[in-house]
Formats: structure tokens, sequence, C-alpha cells
């Protein structure tokens, strides 16, 4: 039998009425969720900025410049973001880990903003230069998922983990769908397309202030938080306070039938999103015959819808596993087939969609794109399932493996795509796509888990985390109740 210390008992000894004061009050955890939505939103600006640009600056107008550029060159631009950002992920996982992923994401987002205001001048010295920032602007990027998941390991109670999580993460089509639909009007302003550029930079300077001064890497470190909330926090968390000086085990992380599952199941999602993501704009312009203002808030639509949905499925999800009604592994793995499976039948018929059918093809680019929202409880809090102390760092391994297929993803569609008019050249894209969540979610259904693995405590710590790492079990992932703590 495994003896705690008193220090080590004491959070997981809350009574019942601490946990209820820590759970039903707005607390510094909400807070700090609240400040990575919003980090999120903005960081998405940066990124997204260039697919929603790209059509006005390629388009002759009175107000603005606008280049002759192919469309291989167009695509070059959308995919050489991802040239950065796959490069730096596990760099800025690791960077998180050593020394605090608060202050590695405000120094990433702040010089991502202020790149983001030599976008105009770049493009005025060709598509090249452009090519040159956006590699650049991903790298800074690259910093954005590593961090926000070292940050939501330490905050997030497992109890609580879809909610939060996915709340969190939702910023990222609140983000993409607010530049979308803004763009249409800023395009029409006196700032023309560069606006758009400007307000990313300023808005992303403004956040990397504010979290400077009101976030903190860990509840420890945290000075509004009480000391039952902090309590809460540590006990539900499953990551250990000095996990900033444990050594990454990579041989079993790279060995581990889990991870690839995890890694299939990113590598999907991210293939069918940014294909959706840097293309919608070209097909609703070329192949629905929508102008560039209806093209602007069309294109938001399903990002709308997704962030929206992020509310309603992570909710449901965290209901399923805290009653015991479904296993962790099991709402997991039912989540992200909703998200991967639903999509890739709305792609098929979206691939016999016409310019005559605009109603029908909306719609169903707003489902393909809105239920990926149900993944958000699937693959994107499974790196916390599997190890809270190394979320990170993984994080960092399956984004980076996932970039390299929105790197391919738009050369592909180039490659496809002799003429951005012609539906049946859509439809072979879309059928590609569809292929990839089919394949990439199956294999996450065959192998994927949502247990702590026995890789996330080393050797020496083992004893002291036996009880920890029970409690997150497939059958039991509620917060012990009262009468049972003595139990343990």
């Amino acid at each position: 039998m495994v003896y705690l210390t008193h220090s080590e008992r004491t959070p997981l000894l809350l009574g019942a009425q601490l946990r209820h004061i820590a759970t039903s009050r707005f607390g510094a955890r909400h807070w700090q969720a609240i400040q990575l939505f919003l980090g999120m939103m903005i960081n998405y600006f940066q990124r997204v900025n260039i697919s929603a640009g790209i059509v006005p600056m390629t388009t002759p107008t009175a107000d603005a410049p606008y280049y002759n550029w192919d469309l291989s060159q167009k695509s070059l631009i959308l995919s050489s973001f991802f040239w950065g950002y796959v490069v730096s992920q596990v760099p800025a996982g690791l960077l998180a880990k050593r020394f605090g992923a608060k202050y590695v994401i405000c120094l990433a987002t702040a010089v991502g903003g202020i790149m983001c205001f030599f976008h105009p001048m770049a493009a005025n010295g060709g598509y090249i230069n452009i090519c040159v920032l956006r590699v650049l602007t991903g790298l800074v990027q690259g910093c954005v998922y590593p961090c926000f998941h070292t940050l939501l390991s330490k905050w997030v109670p497992r109890t609580e983990r879809g909610f939060l999580t996915t709340g969190v993460y939702s910023g990222a089509q609140f983000g993409t769908a607010v530049i979308l639909i803004s763009s249409g009007n800023i395009f029409e302003s006196s700032m023309g397309w560069p606006g758009l550029f400007y307000i990313s930079g300023g808005l992303g300077l403004a956040w990397a202030l504010l979290f400077f001064w009101q976030g903190a890497d860990e509840p420890a470190t945290s000075s509004s938080i009480s000391k039952v909330e902090r309590e809460y926090i540590e006990s539900l968390t499953g990551s250990n306070t000095s996990s900033q000086s444990l050594a990454i085990p990579w041989k079993d992380i790279f060995t581990s039938g889990a991870f690839y599952g995890l890694l299939a199941a990113h590598c999907g999602f991210t293939w069918g999103f940014y294909t959706l993501l840097t293309e919608m704009p070209t097909y609703m312009s070329s192949v629905l015959k929508l102008d560039v203002k209806s093209n602007a808030v069309l294109s938001s639509l399903p990002y709308f819808a997704m962030g929206i949905l992020c509310f309603v499925v992570s909710p449901i999800s965290d209901l399923l596993i805290n009653r015991g009604t479904i296993s962790v592994t099991t709402a997991r793995k039912l989540f992200n087939s909703i998200g991967q499976w639903v999509p890739m039948a709305c792609l098929i018929g979206l691939g016999y969609m016409t310019a005559d059918e605009k109603t029908g093809a909306i719609v169903l680019l707003t489902l393909a794109v809105g239920i990926n929202a149900a993944c958000f409880c699937g693959y994107l809090v499974n790196h916390m399932d599997l190890s809270p102390n190394f979320a990170g760092p993984m994080m960092g391994v399956t984004n980076g493996l996932a970039g390299v297929t929105s790197i391919i993803a738009p050369l592909i569609v180039g490659v496809v795509l002799s003429n951005e008019e012609d539906p049946t050249q859509w439809r072979l894209v879309f059928f590609i796509t569809g292929a990839i969540y089919l394949l990439c979610n199956l294999l996450f259904v065959i192998f994927g888990k949502a247990t702590v693995q026995p890789w996330n405590d080393p050797p020496s710590m083992s004893s002291t985390m036996t009880l920890r790492s029970n409690i997150q079990t497939d059958s039991r992932t509620t917060a012990p109740t009262p009468g049972k703590e003595n139990q343990f």
C-alpha cells in the first residue's frame, strides 16, 4: 500500500463544501481561460489574414494596390506560413516547458503582431517577399498550441477539461469568423486590404501586454487565486508542479500506440480544416460566383457555427463522462468520429454542387466546418489525457507533424485545380479531403486511449503519483465524493 504525506493528501481530501465553493464561483481559472480565448482569437487573426486578403490583393480596384499573382503563386503564399509553423512546434514546446509558457506566448504574439505591419510593404516587393514574411509569421505562430496546451494542462481540472479546453480553442473559430466577416468592410474602407494586417498587428501587441500583466503559468504562481481553488485545480489536473524539471520520455512517447492514434486524428483534422480555411474564399468566388463582400460574410459563417457548437458539444461530453455514462476513451473516440466523419459526408455531397445550388453548397460547407467542433472533445484534449506533465511537448510534436499536411494540402489543391471555375476539379479536392478524414479517424478509433500513460511520471515519482494516476481512469472520472475521501 502506498502512503502519501500530508502535503500530498491535502488536495485530495478537499471537503464537499470547499469543492462546491471552488466549482460554483467565477475563479482564476475562468479568467485565465477568457484571456487564452482572446489570445487564440487574435493569434488566428495573424494566421488567417492572408487567406481573407488574398482575393482582394489579386483583384483590380481603384482604392488599393493589387498583384497579378497566378494560381500556383497564390497557393505558394498560402502554404508558406506552415513551413515556419512546422519547424517551430517542438522547440516551442521545449521552450514553454523550460522558461514558462506565459513568457513564450507573450513574446511570440507580440513579434507576430509587429510582422503584420510589414505585410503590405512585403507584397509590394513581390510574392517571394510575402512568402518569406509568412514563413517568419509561421515560426512565431508555432508557439501557440504548445504554449496553450502547457498552460491548460496546469489550469484545467479534468472534470472540466472538455468545456474549458474547448472554450479556449473555440477562439480559433471565432477569430477566423470575425476576421473573415469584418474583412469585407475593411476592404471597402479607406484603409483597403492593408488595414486587415494593421488591425491584426495592433491587437496582437495589445493582447501580449494584457497576458503578460494578468496571465500566470500555473495556479501556484497566480497572485489572484484563492487557496481553495488552487488546491482544487492541483488535485484534478494530474500535472506535477515540478514538471518543468522532468526529462521528456521521448522513447516511450514514440513507442506508444495511443500516441500514434492521437497523431493520426490530429493530422486528419488539420488537413481538412486548413484545406477549407485556405481555399474556401476562392471556391466561393470562382465556383459559387459570390462577390467579395458576400464571400467574406458567407466564408465566416462556418466558423461562427463551429465556435458556437464548441459550447454545445463540450458540456455534453463532460456530462457523459462525469456521470459515468461512457468512459473517457469512448467519449474521445465518439466525438472525434462525429467531428471527422460527418464532415466527410458533407464534402462528398459538396463535390456535386454547382453555382446554381449556392444555398445547398453553403449549408454543406457550414456543416463540414461547424461539426469539426466535436474534434475538440476528441483528439485535442487527448494530449492531457495521456500525459498531463508533457502535454505541451506532445502537442508540439503532433501539431508539427500535422502541420506538414497544412503545407501539402494547398499545394495539392494547386496541382488539382487547373481551372478554378471547374466544379468537377473541386470535387476531386473534396473527395481527397474526405478520404483523409476517413482513414485518420479510423486509426484513432483503433489505437486511441484516454488514460494517463505510465511514462507520464518518471520512475522516481511513480510511487507517490500512483494514487493520482489511478484516479483518472475510464470508469471513474469525477472528483472523490463526500464520504469516500478517507479511503485513499
